[in-house]
């Protein structure tokens, strides 16, 4: 039974600030798919039903006293691990990727889970640590062997982005916390040759031109740097004031690729120019400092780990998303989140959410 007590402490400005990049979204996937011959249902009413669902399973969340995801943390890393695992062994391949796991009813994406499950993790592990004066190299072995396993089980896919999400997540949840410099020097100097031995033993041939594309994208402008260029004319072409809804011709010409999932915000930049994209990021900016508020008003250490991990993950989604469609990063196929398509972007945004709204209602009950 739901205390009543929650009820009147809802967290309106955070409800109200998702459903309103959920809805430029969902009209910005109408007009980025207004070009394509859809059979069944419309790609902007799908989104639609996702944001409904979504709210649901925030709803459901937030109901469930955050408490008790800390006894169950390292039980959910297991399972995920276990899944991870049965990705590579059973999972669907497309387009050269094994990311979905068939479990009859549906299809799941377990790396896209992970990242709410590495926050609980790593939230538990923080919150039964203290160190004085900041966390040592020594200290930081056990949550970075945490960390590495289902990195590595994700770049196996390979799935990049959501891998490099994944380490973020966990490494700004660390730095919340506290790193001593000799730590962060030490990683710093470990991070280079690891770096290389990426680029010579790991990283498929397609990822290297992605990073190669960034540096120059002119050295293939008909092949692998096509992305980051049509997008690059979509963005600036926008202008200050945009073309006009369903007006772009980057998107209604087609020009631009993935244009209702990882380049959405090129179609929004063209058709709503300068103006637009600040009115969306003010949103984001807003969405952002108040999950900080959330984790600063929390009245125990284990809330306040948890909204610092949501927060750090919409705010990397966000950063690498907008970055990778003006040419600042690679391509790493990241989406924006409530705003681009995709039913499992939207639910693990939610269920971040959820987990913002259940610590920010329970603030003054404990």
């Amino acid at each position: 039974m739901i205390d009543r007590r929650l009820l009147t402490n809802i967290d309106w400005i955070l409800g109200g600030l998702v459903l309103a990049v959920c809805l430029l979204g969902i009209l910005n996937i109408y007009s980025a798919t207004t070009p394509y011959k859809i059979v069944g249902m419309a790609y902007y009413m799908k989104q639609f039903y996702w944001m409904l669902a979504g709210m649901f399973v925030a709803l459901v969340v937030s109901s469930v006293d955050y408490h008790l995801l800390e006894d169950f943390s390292y039980w959910f890393y297991g399972f995920l691990l276990i899944l991870l695992v049965a990705v590579l062994v059973l999972g669907r391949r497309s387009m050269g990727a094994t990311r979905w796991l068939n479990l009859g009813l549906f299809n799941v994406q377990p790396s896209e889970l992970m990242k709410i499950v590495i926050i609980i993790t790593f939230a538990r592990f923080f919150n039964n640590f203290h160190a004085t004066g900041g966390m040592t190299v020594r200290d930081m072995l056990f949550p970075l062997g945490i960390l590495a396993i289902p990195v590595a089980l994700i770049m196996k896919q390979p799935d990049l982005g959501t891998a490099i999400l994944v380490m973020l997540i966990a490494l700004s949840m660390a730095f919340y916390i506290g790193l001593r410099w000799t730590t962060v020097v030490t990683f710093a100097c470990i991070t280079l040759p690891m770096a290389w031995l990426g680029w010579a033993k790991f990283l498929k041939p397609y990822q290297k031109n992605r990073i190669l594309d960034f540096l120059n994208p002119e050295r293939s402008r008909l092949g692998s740097g096509y992305h980051i260029i049509q997008s690059k004319i979509a963005v600036g072409s926008g202008g200050i004031a945009g073309k006009g809804f369903v007006k772009g011709t980057q998107s209604q010409l087609r020009f631009l690729p993935e244009q209702h999932t990882d380049f959405a915000f090129s179609v929004f930049a063209e058709e709503w120019g300068f103006i637009g994209c600040l009115v969306l990021l003010i949103l984001y900016l807003s969405l952002v400092l108040w999950g900080l508020n959330i984790a600063r008003r929390c009245n125990d250490r284990f809330g306040g780990l948890l909204a610092v991990g949501v927060t750090a993950m919409l705010f990397w989604h966000i950063i690498i998303n907008i970055g990778m469609v003006i040419g600042m990063f690679p391509v790493v196929g990241v989406p924006l989140p409530f705003f681009s398509y995709g039913g499992t972007s939207m639910i693990t945004s939610m269920v971040g959410i959820g987990l913002l709204q259940n610590i920010s209602m329970r603030r003054f009950m404990f």
